[in-house]
């Protein structure tokens, strides 16, 4: 028998491989010659630099970069063995790294984001997945390209200030400083979200708000990025604010979009490429799959969905398993997931329930359990 275990993190308990790996355990108690492969899983947000670069054997970099409001912490990144680098830029410019008070993305930078990516430039990266989501900006990614070397000035020649509040200073854009390795650089951009820069669902108006942005400062910042991304197609014919998913991350999906000639992707999608899920799962016999909480919003393409559309490409049977289920899980079955089960033992605390040691026993018990109902169903031995 041959099993593909792709379970998304259970998140503040278990990561991807921890989660497989525990799942694992439950097979081979039940079917101790069984081929059973673990594969890592996100769906491009948080946890994905982790889950690729533990279930690629890759390995870690740690950086002093510059965090939102431009003090210096320690950020990290994954270094994969084709020499990708994976980075989330929350890790650099995320919302939970600054609490709620210093939240105002007039101010709000992505520089930090960039200076990762220029590390691992250094070090010989050709090649990047970046992970989009949770940002505390609002600078269009001007942030980011200034510490890849874009020059962004005022009238007088002086370099505009970082944050949202610079491009309100913007007058001319010159790329003569540009890292050059840029040029050779392919980036694949985990972006879920499909708004423009600009207008009624760009940027500003849909998601500063929760940023720290008050109602007056909304319009001024629209009319700031959209004034940027004029100064920016005038030097980059293929920057184009209207383009799906360039309003992510405050604007940093245009950064990436129109400056440096990333595709903007799904999480989702990326990650199941670039572990080749496919090729392990064509001539599986089982399927498993599972995230932190099965619910409706997962029927609607969360990681666990896109493993049960490859398996059902080929007809595989699915079982999910998860730390928590919802009624409304139900739907689930309807999109390619035969089966879910949580993996809960019990009524407990959710401080007991996130416990990694209780988490991966709990998960190794519930995968037991539905292994020995497929062997009595099923007959299938060894």
């Amino acid at each position: 028998m041959k099993i593909v275990i792709a379970i998304d993190s259970l998140k503040e308990s278990l990561a991807s491989t921890e989660a497989g790996e525990a799942a694992k355990a439950g097979i081979i108690r039940v079917y101790p010659k069984a081929e059973v492969f673990v594969r890592p899983l996100a769906d491009g947000g948080e946890g994905t630099a982790t889950a690729l670069t533990l279930g690629l054997n890759g390995s870690f970099e740690k950086v002093i970069v510059t965090n939102p409001m431009g003090k210096k912490i320690e950020a990290m990144y994954g270094i994969l063995p084709d020499n990708t680098a994976v980075i989330e830029m929350a890790t650099a410019a995320g919302l939970t790294l600054i609490s709620k008070e210093e939240r105002n993305p007039f101010y709000a930078t992505t520089y930090g984001v960039g200076e990762l990516i220029r590390h691992a430039i250094l070090k010989g990266c050709r090649r990047f997945i970046v992970g989009i989501g949770g940002s505390a900006t609002n600078d269009g990614g001007a942030g980011m390209l200034a510490a890849l070397g874009v020059k962004f000035l005022q009238s007088d020649g002086n370099e505009i200030s970082l944050g949202a509040i610079g491009l309100k200073e913007l007058s001319e854009i010159r790329t003569d400083d540009m890292l050059e390795e840029l040029a050779k650089c392919e980036f694949r951009v985990a972006c879920d979200v499909t708004n423009p820069l600009c207008g009624d669902n760009g940027a500003s108006r849909i998601y500063s708000p929760q940023k720290g942005a008050d109602p007056k400062s909304i319009p001024l910042m629209d009319g700031w990025l959209k004034h940027y991304a004029t100064l920016a197609k005038k030097i980059f014919p293929k920057a184009d604010l209207n383009y799906p998913g360039v309003g992510a991350a405050g604007g940093l999906g245009f950064a990436f979009q129109g400056f440096l000639n990333g595709a903007l992707e799904s999480g989702v999608k990326i990650v199941l490429e670039e572990t080749k899920l496919e090729d392990y799962i064509k001539d599986a016999d089982l399927v498993i799959t599972g995230e932190g909480r099965l619910d409706a919003q997962t029927a609607m393409g969360k990681a666990p969905i896109g493993v049960a559309k490859i398996a059902k490409k080929y007809d595989k049977p699915v079982i999910a398993f998860a730390g928590a289920v919802t009624r409304d899980a139900r739907e689930l079955n309807a999109k390619g997931i035969d089966a879910f089960f949580p993996i809960a033992r019990g009524v407990s605390t959710l401080e007991d329930a996130l416990n990694k040691n209780n988490a991966r026993q709990n998960m190794t018990d519930a995968v037991e359990q539905a292994m020995r109902l497929i062997n009595i169903y099923r007959g299938v031995k060894f």
